[in-house]
């Protein structure tokens, strides 16, 4: 019974390997395409930031060589914006010490921001750029953000310009 099953196995590869010999690719020389790309390579990732300017939220987009997840993007809030951004007038009102800051995702695109501060004692402009940030981030629009830190709480809230 063995001997059988081993031939049919045999038979099967036989088979197979002349099927792939066979498929008709023929050998062929290279064939020129012409200069190879140059040029400076474009960023993988862009990400949208909400920073301050004049008082008022402005989107500011900016490459990123990785895709991050809400929390990192949160992350450069807290870290204030570029030289080139600050000389332009962009300002951030989420302060330094907010991080680490953790999303939590929850049914019918609800979002949980949670802070290292007390949420209340953020501004109204911070709120609004953590609450538009991480909108901007999210794969289904609109979405609600409630802002959580040290037992308090703010929202949820809709982007004002997402709505």
């Amino acid at each position: 019974m063995r001997t059988g099953l081993a031939r049919r196995m045999l038979a099967a590869g036989l088979v197979s390997i002349v099927a792939v010999a066979g498929c008709g690719v023929r050998p062929s020389d290279v064939i020129p395409a012409g200069d190879p790309p140059s040029g400076r390579v474009a960023p993988a990732t862009t990400i949208i930031l909400y920073l301050v300017k004049n008082g008022r939220l402005s989107a500011v987009t900016r490459p990123a060589g990785r895709p991050l997840f809400q929390a990192g993007t949160l992350a450069l809030l807290a870290d204030g914006p570029t030289a080139e951004e600050h000389a332009r007038g962009f300002t951030t009102d989420v302060p330094a010490g907010a991080g680490p800051f953790s999303v939590t995702v929850k049914p019918a695109g609800h979002l949980v921001v949670t802070l290292s501060i007390a949420a209340g004692d953020l501004s109204e402009l911070a709120v609004e750029q953590i609450v538009c940030t991480v909108a901007a981030t999210a794969p289904q629009s609109p979405v609600q953000v409630t802002v959580a830190g040290a037992g308090q709480s703010v929202g949820p809230r809709s982007c004002p310009g997402r709505r």
